[in-house]
């Protein structure tokens, strides 16, 4: 696997720029229904967190749907502030602003979208480990991962599916099911371009301190 050095600061100034300079080329304006339909087969008053959630047009559909316990985190407040607005009757201390790195909490399911290629490459082994901690026993993640070589010039940044399972699978003991498929369905310009994956937590293993 490449480990690009990313020559970008990928912090909370950097993501506040790109929505002062409206340059949000993830957003599509809308829920993507590939990304989300697998919650919708869940209990609704399980808890969700959405990480790196931006305008959070799933968050939205959750919530219009009679999700609950919904939770997102994002390093922007420009993208708080976006979704408050268009949702003012969302609850807003459960909009997080902060690095997801230093959040703490325990949810069944956390949602992938367009998190993980944001995050500088060096910080994916990471990733997985933190997803484990903050899953109940039997929880779920997941959502869709680009399929494209993983290089120098994201975000966003890609990857391969061999890529993500030697990444998911270590070390193995954490999760009792690691899925990382080609994406039957998603918006027309990313079909070809995307995995779903499903990562679900091993009920026997004692969570990472």
């Amino acid at each position: 696997m490449t480990n690009p050095q990313s020559q970008k600061v990928l912090d909370s100034a950097y993501w506040a720029e790109r929505y002062q300079m409206q340059k949000l080329g993830w957003d599509i304006g809308y829920a993507n229904e590939a990304m989300f339909s697998y919650v919708l087969a869940r209990p609704k008053q399980m808890r969700i967190l959405i990480p790196g959630a931006g305008r959070a047009w799933e968050l939205e559909q959750l919530h219009r749907l009679g999700y609950e316990q919904v939770w997102a985190i994002d390093y922007a407040p420009e993208a708080r502030a976006s979704f408050l607005e268009r949702v003012p009757d969302f609850p807003a201390d459960r909009y997080l602003l902060g690095d997801f790195f230093e959040h703490w909490g325990e949810y069944d399911h956390i949602l992938e979208q367009t998190f993980f290629c944001a995050l500088d490459p060096r910080l994916r082994p990471e990733y997985p480990k933190h997803m484990a901690r903050l899953l109940s026993p039997g929880g779920v993640l997941s959502g869709l991962l680009f399929d494209f070589p993983l290089d120098e010039n994201g975000p966003p940044f890609g990857g391969s599916r061999e890529e993500y399972l030697a990444l998911f699978q270590t070390p193995p003991q954490v999760w009792s099911e690691v899925s990382v498929e080609p994406a039957q369905r998603g918006i027309p310009q990313r079909l070809g371009r995307e995995f779903e994956f499903r990562l679900v937590r091993s009920e026997q293993s004692a969570k990472e301190s």
